[in-house]
Order: C-alpha cells, then sequence, then structure tokens
C-alpha cells in the first residue's frame, strides 16, 4: 500500500479502514468495554487516532491538512452545537408530545447509563463519570471525524470527485455501524430478520449522517462544525440527557434520533445546494 501515490485512493482507504474495523469488532465483540466501568468502547477510536497520526506522517500531512484549522475553532464549534441544539429540540418536543398522548407524560433527567453484571442499567450522576463520558466522547468524534471525514474525503478526493470521495466516505461510516447490531445477533438478543432490518437501517441511517458530516466538511473546510454537532448527539442527546416515564428510560429514543438527524440532514443537502446555485 502506497499512500504517497495518488492513485489507488479508494483502495488504500478500504484497508485502512478495514484495519480499524477488526480493531473495533475485537473490542465489541470480545473486550466489550462499554459493558465495564468504562461503559464506552473507546480503544479502537485511540487506536484510529494513532493510526490515523501515523497515515499522516507517511503522507508529510498536517492535521490541518485534513481539516483541524485553529481559525474559527471556537466559531465553527459554535455552529455545530447549535445545528445539533436547533433540530433535537424539534425532535424532543415532538417525543414529549407524542409520550402525552399515549398517557404517559415525561420528564428530563441528566445521567450516564452504566452497566451492571446483572445485566440492569444503572444510572450514574457523579461528576466523575460524566467527565469520563465527555473524554471519551471525544476521543470517539475525534477519530470519526478526523478519519471519516478529514482524511477520507481529502485522501479520495486526490484522485476522484468531490461527490465520489464524501460518498464513498460516507458507506464506510455506514458499514462501520454494523458491529453493534452483530454483536446484538451473536447474543442472542435479536433474530437473524430483525438484525437484517436493524442493520440496513442503521447503516442507511449513519450513511446519512455522514453524508452530512462530509458536506460540513466541504463547505467549511474544517471538521468543527461535523465534530461539535456530532459530539452534542452523543455525548448530551444519547448518553447524559435522558427522557424519563413511568414506564422506563428513553422509550422512543429511535424516534428522536431519526426526527433530530433526518431534519438536520434535509437542512444541510438544501443549504449546501443553494450554496452551490450562487456559485
Amino acid at each position: 500500500m502506497n499512500l504517497q501515490t495518488e492513485r489507488n485512493t479508494v483502495r488504500n482507504s478500504i484497508i485502512i479502514f478495514l484495519i480499524c474495523l477488526g480493531v473495533h469488532i475485537f473490542e465489541v465483540l470480545f473486550i466489550r468495554t462499554d459493558e465495564t466501568f468504562f461503559a464506552e468502547c473507546f480503544i479502537n477510536k485511540a487506536f484510529g487516532i494513532i493510526l490515523l497520526y501515523a497515515v499522516l506522517k507517511i503522507l508529510k500531512w498536517h492535521w490541518s491538512d485534513i481539516g483541524f484549522i485553529r481559525q474559527k475553532l471556537f466559531f465553527n464549534a459554535f455552529k455545530g452545537f447549535g445545528l445539533c441544539v436547533v433540530f433535537y429540540s424539534i425532535a424532543f418536543i415532538t417525543e414529549f408530545v407524542v409520550l402525552a398522548a399515549r398517557g404517559t407524560p415525561a420528564h428530563m433527567e441528566f445521567f450516564v447509563t452504566g452497566f451492571s453484571l446483572t445485566g440492569s442499567t444503572v444510572k450514574h450522576t457523579g461528576i466523575g463519570f460524566i467527565l469520563m463520558c465527555i473524554g471519551f466522547n471525544i476521543i470517539n468524534v475525534w477519530m470519526e471525524e478526523g478519519l471519516f471525514r478529514g482524511f477520507f474525503i481529502t485522501y479520495i478526493g486526490r484522485e476522484h470527485s468531490k461527490n465520489t470521495a464524501l460518498y464513498i466516505a460516507a458507506l464506510l461510516f455506514g458499514l462501520w455501524h454494523l458491529v453493534t447490531p452483530f454483536r446484538s445477533l451473536l447474543d442472542g438478543e435479536m433474530n437473524v430478520g430483525l438484525f437484517v432490518a436493524m442493520s440496513i437501517g442503521y447503516v442507511i441511517l449513519s450513511a446519512l449522517m455522514g453524508v452530512k458530516w462530509g458536506l460540513l466538511y466541504q463547505l467549511s473546510g474544517t471538521v468543527w462544525i461535523g465534530l461539535a454537532d456530532h459530539f452534542f448527539n452523543n455525548c448530551i442527546v444519547t448518553n447524559l440527557l435522558h427522557v424519563v416515564t413511568s414506564g422506563g428510560v428513553d422509550e422512543l429514543q429511535i424516534i428522536r434520533v431519526l426526527i433530530g438527524e433526518l431534519t438536520s440532514f434535509i437542512a444541510v443537502v438544501i443549504y449546501a445546494k443553494v450554496k452551490a446555485l450562487k456559485q
């Protein structure tokens, strides 16, 4: 694999992806870090950052070459947080309306969910758990935005069109998320039919998110907008902020995620189209 040539960029990207995927699969299936005190699979993400650093060294690239630009860091991060807040506010309001219509009024709580040896979910409200959740999610989004958006889109774009680079990176990001439902299948938590349905939906949704964050990277030239939106999505909306009813926690989380991600995806695509027409 000769990374420094401008040929075979797709093949080389797939090889890098498969190396990271192998570590991801090993951690999720065998180490199961998310089922420990840490409550998060972070080893594969740390590995991905290290591998990405090595690849950048080989190419004689800098982090700034893949979108980690210091200029307007906070301004662009603020845009990303704002994007997530706006569209997930719509999602949360919709979720509360649906729950109220079902006769199950809800309220929000702020805590970290963890794993117990009995298999039940427990709530962690200690500052240590919250800081750990934030830290692991920073590692998570740094690796995924750096690799799938910053590197793959830039690297593949040396040989192919911007759209080709965008869609290949998004497809790889979608396939990356197959590991979780595959473990559920192996553990007997879902049958083959449900696994297929969940996997298709998970890959499509993740790929659409990849397109959204990829467009934000291409439009801004930095990873910060997508990285901030990604972080807020993973850390706040999914891991820390929960909708609680008398019947349980986050009963309609999948609806919330679908609304939040699909509406923001449509908004970013429309913005990209309008901006392209003006150029």
